[in-house]
């Protein structure tokens, strides 16, 4: 398995790593709240931690629905956190044209799941010389996700992770396929389960999303049994109040809870 170093993070060396934060960036005060507190709880379990929040959510289900405070604003948050807390920070990107600004910030360069197929999105992640990681497309099977591999890895770039975040169920549901997990560490990257997003109900609420919060850890739990790299998980201190995905969302009281018994299991399985 290829080791990738995010920051100061190793991904792929036997340790599980947490990327976590809300889904979208609310506030600086509240993004910097969320870093600071996902810190706290990670540093005192000994969890390697990235935050991750979106500075854009360009495909929301409505055209009312809030998408974040865009890249200048959203870049300068996250570098303050960056700053701030020593830790390393992840967003997306949905455009060529960001990625070069994005990097100047980014440690790990996100590719959304319905652009995973977007060759000259991946060529100029690729480009940047940041680790990149790729979000199976939810209309992907998990062995032609080495394709999107090859379009990073094109530009020389070789630091790539595969996220598995749900496959299109029909009538705004998904289901996750635990199989997918070990066929895409077959072809030899880091593989990363996203927990929250594999539980969202897409348009489920008709111009939101829903999703199924109470299966959060026992997906999480099922997850690092069956053998993965990182968990991906969207955390809110208020989901019923949150900006976007909060349905699918776990609770920041929660957060401790679930990395407890995730690291019990993979002690067990080592």
């Amino acid at each position: 398995m290829k080791k990738i170093r995010v920051g100061d993070v190793i991904i792929g060396s036997g340790n599980i790593v947490l990327i976590a934060g809300p889904c979208v960036i609310e506030s600086k005060d509240h993004a910097m709240f969320m870093a600071g507190s996902l810190k706290e709880i990670t540093q005192k379990l000994g969890v390697p931690f990235i935050f991750k929040a979106s500075f854009d959510k360009a495909n929301r289900s409505s055209v009312e629905s809030y998408r974040g405070p865009g890249i200048d604003v959203g870049l300068s948050i996250l570098s303050e956190i960056k700053q701030r807390y020593s830790i390393p920070v992840t967003s997306d990107i949905h455009e060529p044209s960001q990625a070069t600004m994005a990097a100047e910030v980014l440690d790990l360069i996100q590719i959304p799941a319905f652009l995973c197929r977007q060759t000259d999105l991946l060529l100029a992640a690729g480009n940047t010389g940041r680790p990149v990681n790729i979000k199976k497309g939810q209309f992907m099977a998990p062995w032609d996700m080495e394709n999107a591999v090859k379009k990073v890895e094109s530009t020389g770039n070789h630091d790539v992770i595969l996220t598995e975040r749900g496959t299109s169920f029909g009538y705004n549901n998904l289901v996750c396929d635990l199989r997918s997990l070990a066929i895409m560490r077959s072809i030899g990257r880091p593989v990363v389960l996203d927990v929250t997003h594999s539980l969202q109900l897409p348009g489920g609420r008709g111009k939101s999303s829903g999703g199924n919060r109470e299966f959060i850890l026992p997906l999480a739990r099922a997850g690092v049994a069956f053998g993965i790299d990182a968990l991906f998980l969207e955390v809110h201190d208020r989901p019923e109040q949150a900006l976007s995905d909060g349905p699918n969302s776990l609770r920041l009281g929660d957060l401790e809870v679930l990395l407890c018994q995730v690291m019990d299991i993979q002690k067990a399985i080592r």
